[in-house]
């Protein structure tokens, strides 16, 4: 059984493709950008470039492919990195008639190779979207808002052909695209001599996924050295695998951690990895509190790119350790947010690194915050009136949260002072202080 599945993006390309004459759409591989150029544009000619015959011919002779098609309104042309040659003729095409719009609508799958032809031919001409896997509450709205189980969800994760085909075996689709990733796309972006160290690098890589990156440990573990990680932890960026999340600076940037946290972008190829056999196996996991964070941060994203928000995700993460796990910038101001795998969210402690941190903000912070949990239904928390306890899995006003409520008990803000980091002036002077006793 199929089942058809109304992506939150559809209408967002309608809208750009009206005042851009180029539309790119990037992403990791099978999160549907091909379906979803289909469906907003049917009646449009197609052609993949997946095929060698066709990127062949699309780099040696892309005059004459788009000059075939010129007299239709829109041309899709799939996984475009494959003809770096056909990007001039669109150029040139684009030149010729700069009035018309959406004229060519594209994806691309290796944002290495896209975003260097982009920007040598295309600047000013075509608008990049990004299509990542399913949120929960679109399979929702395509399904009579009917959710399915969460840990499930989590597991199974977010592909669009694991819910368009609920019979499709989960495991083997992981490793069929595990292997098809590696064997296309890691050959073509880098010279791996052996693939084996590579994989077994990705699968180091998910234990990290919810903490900050650690590039000698993980070459450690790996076998190589910090260097190739680090080019290596860029590959798995640039063909959208994961997404590296930035602690915020700002005025606070001196005594912030400025090592960026490693996020996966799909929980479901985060289970495979992680060798988490099944929904129960995975809620009982020393990994489950990684594997929430990763999914609340997925859902936070995929809300941006359908709402348009100008929001920006960063998390909060001080030298003493005090830590928000994520912090929204909008409007000029910081909302935190914390992701906890608990049934209601109402337990004390989970203020404790909020308060600390709204301390330091000040008139900075929002006016609410949230807790990201598993409650069966959305409330004030009953220690703060500013904080809103969500389920994760329905929520959706991320960028517009309600106002505080009051007449609630609130506990009072921690305090929350950093400690000064000791000069090098200072540092001599206790050493010569403990050399003269």
């Amino acid at each position: 059984m199929n089942t058809h599945i109304n992506r939150y993006l559809a209408e967002r390309i309608r809208d750009v493709s009206r005042s851009f004459p180029v539309v790119l759409l990037t992403g990791a591989r099978q999160t549907g950008k091909t379906t979803l150029l289909k469906e907003v544009f049917p009646d449009a000619p197609f052609f993949t470039l997946d095929l060698p015959s066709v990127a062949h011919e699309a780099e040696n002779n892309g005059a004459g492919l788009l000059d075939a098609v010129k007299d239709h309104p829109t041309i899709i042309l799939d996984e475009v990195q494959y003809a770096p040659g056909l990007f001039r003729h669109i150029k040139v095409a684009v030149d010729a008639d700069r009035h018309r719009m959406g004229r060519f609508v594209m994806t691309g799958s290796q944002k290495f190779a896209l975003m260097k032809n982009v920007s040598e031919s295309l600047a000013g001409r075509c608008v990049i979207l990004e299509v990542d896997t399913l949120a929960s509450t679109e399979y929702a709205d395509s399904n009579r808002f009917t959710f399915p189980p969460l840990a499930d969800f989590i597991w199974r994760g977010g592909y669009p052909e694991l819910w368009r085909m609920p019979e499709m075996p989960v495991r083997e689709f992981y490793a069929s695209y595990l292997a098809t990733y590696l064997e296309r796309d890691v050959r073509q972006l880098i010279n791996v001599v052996n693939l084996r160290d590579f994989e077994r690098f990705i699968r180091f890589c998910a234990t990290y996924s919810g903490n900050l990156v650690n590039f000698a440990k993980l070459g450690g573990d790996v076998g190589v050295a910090a260097t190739t990680i680090k080019h290596w932890i860029s590959v798995l960026e640039a063909s959208n695998i994961i997404h590296l999340l930035p602690p915020f600076f700002n005025n606070y940037g001196k005594r912030l951690i400025r090592t960026p946290k490693m996020y996966f972008k799909d929980t479901g190829l985060l289970c495979f990895l992680l060798g988490i056999s099944s929904p129960e196996q995975m809620v009982t996991s020393p990994f489950i509190g990684g594997i929430w964070e990763t999914f609340v941060l997925g859902q936070m994203q995929r809300a941006i790119q359908a709402e348009r928000s100008p929001a920006e995700i960063y998390f909060w993460r001080d030298a003493q350790g005090v830590e928000v796990d994520f912090v929204l910038w909008l409007n000029g101001r910081l909302q935190l947010i914390e992701a906890k795998w608990s049934e209601n969210g109402d337990e004390t402690k989970h203020l404790t690194g909020m308060n600390a941190v709204r301390s330091v903000l000040g008139q900075n912070a929002a006016e609410s915050h949230l807790i990201v949990c598993r409650t069966p239904f959305n409330h004030w928390h009953s220690h703060d009136p500013a904080v809103r306890v969500v389920n994760g899995q329905t929520y959706r006003d991320w960028f517009h949260p309600a106002a505080p409520v009051a007449g609630v008990l609130r506990e009072d803000a921690a305090e929350y002072m950093a400690k000064p980091r000791k000069t090098a002036r200072k540092r001599a002077a206790k050493r010569k202080t403990k050399s003269s006793v």
